[in-house]
């Protein structure tokens, strides 16, 4: 997914980069939080949980929105609302999984399609594109089942696809490893357009400080069409494990601090859907 740089003032072109809120619904915090922001502009996708009970009420935070950010299919094997469904499992059952012979397709066919539904029937449209919870879409099994659903699904016009290509840290080489690659290659074979590379791993620990230094990284190394990813929320819940992390990347992003890092790095947000179109276009 690549697109030639506008340029947005008389001195230098800008690179277009998606900033994207993931869990959107995943509690009420995170949902106002990403709305605000967006809102502000200062978000350009968000990644649903529609297993989530919230994401039938808390869809309507997003119609004022429609048309100015991406918003698209956070598939779920992990969650806790996953594993009420009875398909889901623990993160490093699911990592097992992929690397010693991989999820059943059939299965993972059904539950991509179940999930593809729930989101169709709070939208009333499709995603503009896919992702997944702690990048369950690239695993062995899931991988392959997901293409073949968007291929059948959407056909010539399907969403574009988040790769979790991270050639950031070893956190980020592990996500990549786990099928980043092989998601890629199998989408080129139904012309079905991916992101580029992914950053804005990291642990979920330390301060504000450390965060808006981390962002400025990402912001610096980031190449036209990388997506940056975020966790906002407008406040800790204090179920949520990475709660307290949540809230200061909310704090961080709504900042005049957020926005002079955007000017210094000459970065545009933009939504994916607009570099996907066109670079099919051009």
């Amino acid at each position: 997914m690549k697109a030639s740089a506008s340029r947005t003032d008389g001195f230098a072109e800008r690179k277009q980069i998606v900033l994207c809120a993931d869990d959107f619904a995943v509690h009420e915090a995170a949902s106002r939080g990403i709305a605000q922001l967006a809102a502000k502009g200062r978000l350009s996708a968000t990644s649903v949980m529609v297993l989530s009970p919230r994401w039938r009420q808390d869809v309507a935070l997003l119609q004022d929105l429609r048309g100015r950010i991406d918003v698209g299919l956070h598939l779920d094997w992990t969650s806790d609302f996953a594993l009420r469904t009875g398909h889901g499992c623990s993160l490093n059952a699911a990592m097992f999984k992929a690397v010693l012979g991989g999820f059943n397709v059939a299965t993972a066919r059904a539950v991509i399609s179940h999930q593809f539904d729930a989101f169709e029937a709070q939208w009333q449209a499709p995603p503009d594109y896919v992702d997944g919870h702690q990048h369950v879409q690239q695993f062995n099994g899931i991988r392959q089942a997901l293409v073949q659903v968007l291929h059948e699904r959407y056909g010539a016009q399907p969403p574009y696809l988040r790769i979790s290509q991270a050639p950031i840290g070893l956190k980020g080489h592990i996500i990549t490893a786990l099928g980043a690659m092989a998601l890629r290659q199998l989408a080129a074979t139904k012309h079905i357009a991916c992101a580029a590379n992914l950053s804005g791993i990291y642990d979920f620990k330390g301060d504000g400080s450390r965060y808006a230094a981390l962002m400025n990284q990402w912001l610096a190394l980031a190449a036209e069409g990388d997506i940056v990813m975020c966790h906002p929320a407008n406040r800790a819940e204090p179920e949520d494990e990475i709660g307290q992390a949540r809230h200061r990347e909310l704090d961080y992003l709504a900042s005049s601090a957020f926005t002079d890092a955007l000017q210094r790095h000459r970065v545009q947000l933009v939504r994916g859907a607009t570099l996907v179109n066109h670079a099919v276009n051009a």
